[in-house]
């Protein structure tokens, strides 16, 4: 994403506004709408050894506004494989494909309509179990945060701040939304403790989920590999100085002539990058030193 667009999607998603300059008329107008963004890795395929951020390549400021991250990988897998490709294949070579898109469209309206009439009629208010078990949840969450990040010595990629808090918030408000009908005889619009708990949920399984991946959580480090690539960083910041720039490519392949494993030259480069010791540029083909 280039510079000028991240300005402009922080403002609309920070402080729902967006700022117009055009034809001589200078103006401020309000935004209000949900954000569905899609982002692919710089690499082309995501890197369980990288964090989150790094694949993709989007500042914090901005992965914190959003309410849900899900991360959806290209696994190879025989039977996923299989369902996938027999779909594809009846999409196109089934008959009954015109009729199949009437019928959706169908239920795409009806859906429509029960969204936009729960929307003007249902305004749910936490209950007071619900806010008990929502503040103490989110306590929870940020003392296992701070915890992780203090015996790992590394932030995670997705801050848990107060954001987090309002997001768990609109997910619990929605879910009540989506159970209006059941509780219209009652005329209760409230959001009860289950609410809380799926809306909790969802957030463990989807953004938490995104925010502690990287090579900490994915890689058992041994004390073997641990001296390797302590060994590894010394060779890299010996060759190169601060300020300094190689290929990563180079770099590597010198590394390798000195006897040391790939491996761990890559996981070096990619533990010094987290710590903010350098920098990748170019789809990592450049390799910055920065401290």
């Amino acid at each position: 994403m280039r510079p000028e667009d991240r300005v402009a999607i922080h403002e609309a998603m920070k402080q729902q506004t967006i700022s117009i300059a055009k034809a001589g008329i200078t103006t401020v107008l309000n935004s209000r709408t949900s954000v569905l963004a899609a982002a692919n890795p710089p690499s082309g395929r995501y890197d369980d050894l990288k964090t989150a951020q790094d694949n993709f390549d989007l500042r914090t400021t901005i992965l914190s506004r959003f309410d849900l991250i899900f991360i959806v990988k290209d696994v190879s897998l025989y039977d996923q494989d299989k369902i996938i490709a027999s779909h594809i294949i009846k999409v196109h070579s089934s008959a009954q494909a015109a009729s199949g898109d009437i019928r959706a469209s169908k239920e795409e309206n009806w859906l429509k309509r029960y969204i936009q009439y729960c929307r003007s009629e249902c305004h749910p208010h936490l209950s007071e179990a619900a806010c008990a078990k929502l503040q103490s949840d989110y306590v929870d969450i940020r003392r296992e945060m701070r915890q992780q990040a203090n015996e790992t010595g590394e932030a995670a990629a997705i801050p848990i701040t107060a954001m987090q808090l309002e997001a768990i918030i609109r997910l619990n408000e929605s879910l009540a939304k989506m159970k209006f009908y059941l509780r219209m005889c009652f005329r209760s619009h409230v959001a009860t403790e289950s609410d809380v708990t799926e809306a909790l949920r969802l957030f463990k399984v989807c953004t938490m989920d995104a925010a502690c991946s990287g090579i900490n959580q994915h890689i058992h480090i041994t004390p073997d590999m641990a001296n390797d690539i302590k060994q590894a960083e010394n060779q890299i910041k010996r060759r190169l100085g601060i300020g300094n720039h190689i290929s990563e490519r180079s770099l590597i392949d010198d590394l390798t002539r000195m006897g040391m494993n790939e491996s761990m030259v890559r996981r070096a480069i990619l533990i010094m990058h987290q710590r903010g010791e350098v920098e990748c540029q170019r789809e990592r083909h450049i390799i910055v030193r920065k401290v």
